[in-house]
């Protein structure tokens, strides 16, 4: 009784949670899309933004909510692989749209009078597109060299099929499995962390440098809440794929995927 009433709450929990994060990107894309103030590059890769996150939390959300209401664990290995194939599609996406997000407010804080020129609409959209088809390279080579190892166990300990648990399932060695871990999130999270920290080095300087308190302010508001996806999102990432295999915890890495 005790554990059915838990999954009761937490499909509760999980259910609003999801519908709140479908309806509050929803919302952010029509709201852009309705205005034409707003069909800037900007609000173009706000809108890409809302989209991935849609997309994202539901590769996994609603097979754990229908886990959660049936009690029925159990996922195929096709479903599996499609799971993690596509968490790590979105992901990856998700790195390089912040890169480019970080950029463009480089280009408007930094460089106000050359915006126009060098954002322009066939930038925004190369550089949307770019950050769509990095992912998805990286996730169909990732995915493809986890499912060929041979797997001598079969229950995941996570809420979703991921890449750190499916090691510890496989048999024999999976130290080259670990190291390729290792370099792709290298790749996809430290160097794209760094360009977006030296942008906000280049736009820290330049915003402190305003004459005005009133542009100042401004300024830091526009890529505030860029600032606070970007330090969640890698910092998660980080933790997450970055660590060494044997201080490997899955706890740490079941809460830290609820961000």
């Amino acid at each position: 009784y005790y554990v059915l009433s838990c999954s009761i709450y937490f499909f509760r929990v999980f259910l609003v949670t999801y519908i709140v994060t479908l309806a509050g990107n929803l919302l952010i894309i029509v709201l852009t899309l309705a205005d034409p103030a707003l069909h800037t590059p900007m609000y173009f890769f706000l809108r890409n933004l809302s989209f991935l996150e849609m997309c994202y939390t539901s590769v996994n959300v609603p097979k754990m909510l229908r886990n959660l209401l049936s009690g029925d664990k159990t996922i195929s290995f096709i479903g599996c692989a499609m799971q993690t194939y596509f968490t790590f599609f979105l992901g990856g996406s998700e790195c390089f749209l912040l890169v480019s997000m970080a950029y463009d407010r480089y280009v408007a804080i930094c460089k106000p009078l050359h915006y126009p020129v060098v954002m322009n609409r066939k930038v925004s959209t190369g550089l949307a597109a770019g950050s769509w088809l990095s992912g998805l390279l990286m996730s169909f080579g990732h995915t493809s060299t986890i499912f060929i190892l041979p797997f001598c166990r079969s229950e995941i300990n996570h809420f979703f099929c991921d890449i750190p648990p499916l090691l510890k399932l496989a048999c024999g060695d999976t130290s080259r499995n670990d190291m390729a871990v290792f370099i792709m999130a290298s790749f996809f999270a430290i160097f794209p962390f760094m360009l977006i920290l030296m942008s906000y080095v280049c736009i820290i300087s330049t915003i402190l440098r305003l004459p005005s308190r009133a542009g100042r302010r401004k300024s830091f508001s526009t890529c505030s809440s860029h600032l606070m996806v970007v330090t969640l999102f890698y910092g998660s990432a980080c933790i997450m794929y970055l660590k060494p295999n044997s201080s490997y915890s899955p706890d740490t890495d079941k809460f830290l995927s609820l961000f």
